[in-house]
């Protein structure tokens, strides 16, 4: 493939705050309901999630147990592909919402169980080529772990105004090969719910678009809004790791992401437990749908709602206290 110039780019985010210390569970892990379903689901142990993104920080205290594998497709680090350290900060903040480990200090993620392998392809200016992009997706369907390990999902928070038919049919491999795609919608949006902004690859329809919402559920007035939106998440001041060790606060579609990216993972667990085999990439698409609350907006906005793990869990209680209330009339 020809080299192209560095068109695609990180989806813009704001840093709202920086601190050195802290020892939460982020406000957006409580919100999903993602600690409802970690007995049940063991974390995501076993799960490796691709987050093709600036790399991440390798010695990054919630991160490090973390890392099974990873490789940089940039010219940062001299272009070296054993060297994917994070030069951004971008990789690691997303890093830490799918998969912080669980240590009572710092933050957790969605899924503390679950393994990262960090593909670098953007570089410290946030920028890169879509062939990196390809390659890096080419890369994470064909890895293989120590114990023959596969990735299951890929995470990307990037995007550009380009439809490149080369970068589509990577990802249209990726999931005919049962790996969930996960992609921001971008941050292009004009807070007005009847006009489109459209970004690739959250275009596709193969891939599972996710827009932002604040913690109120109220929707981010920069979140993209257009017909292949899946579903929201949180997306406005999460809390992750980040570089130098320390801790931020971000927001962005890109937020939003690796909260639903880090909650395929349980879900993989809890639904290949319940059903005593493995599940494609379509059944797996479908647990997490059913696990999705509409919250008022249009589809093109919302698409099957907000990201709720325990919401079948809930429908269950509800049914069987009208059953008793039933029973006891």
């Amino acid at each position: 493939m020809a080299q192209k110039p560095l068109q695609v780019k990180l989806i813009p985010y704001t840093i709202e705050s920086i601190v050195d210390t802290t020892n939460e569970t982020p406000k957006g892990i409580n919100l999903i309901q993602a600690p409802s379903i970690w007995e049940d689901s063991n974390q995501g142990e076993g799960i490796v999630i691709a987050v093709i993104d600036t790399g991440i920080e390798t010695d990054h205290p919630d991160l490090k147990d973390q890392i099974i594998g990873g490789r940089n497709f940039t010219s940062d680090h001299n272009g070296d592909p054993g060297v994917f350290e994070d030069n951004n900060g971008h990789g690691t903040h997303v890093s830490g919402t799918i998969a912080a480990s669980l240590n009572n200090k710092g933050v957790v993620g969605v899924a503390p169980k679950a393994k990262i392998l960090s593909l670098k392809v953007l570089t410290g200016e946030g920028s890169g080529d879509y062939e990196w992009i390809i390659n890096a997706i080419n890369y994470a369907v064909e890895w293989r772990g120590p114990q023959k390990e596969r990735v299951r999902v890929i995470s990307m928070s990037l995007g550009g105004p380009e439809d490149v038919p080369e970068l589509h049919k990577a990802i249209q491999n990726a999931v005919n090969k049962d790996v969930s795609v996960v992609v921001a919608a971008g941050n292009e949006g004009d807070d007005r719910e009847d006009t489109f902004e459209f970004a690739y690859p959250g275009s596709y329809n193969e891939v599972i678009q996710v827009g932002a919402v604040d913690s109120n559920l109220k929707l981010a007035p920069f979140t993209n809004t257009n017909d292949e939106v899946d579903l929201v998440a949180p997306g406005i001041e999460v809390v992750s790791t980040y570089l130098e060790h320390k801790y931020a606060s971000l927001s962005g579609t890109s937020m939003a992401t690796p909260h639903v990216a880090g909650a395929i993972a349980l879900l993989i667990n809890l639904s290949e437990k319940e059903f005593g085999r493995p599940l494609i990439e379509a059944e797996i698409y479908a647990q997490l749908v059913k696990r999705t609350l509409p919250i008022g907006y249009r589809k093109s906005s919302e698409g099957n709602g907000f990201l709720v793990l325990n919401l079948v869990e809930k429908i269950h209680d509800i049914i069987n206290v009208a059953r008793i209330n039933a029973s006891e009339n």
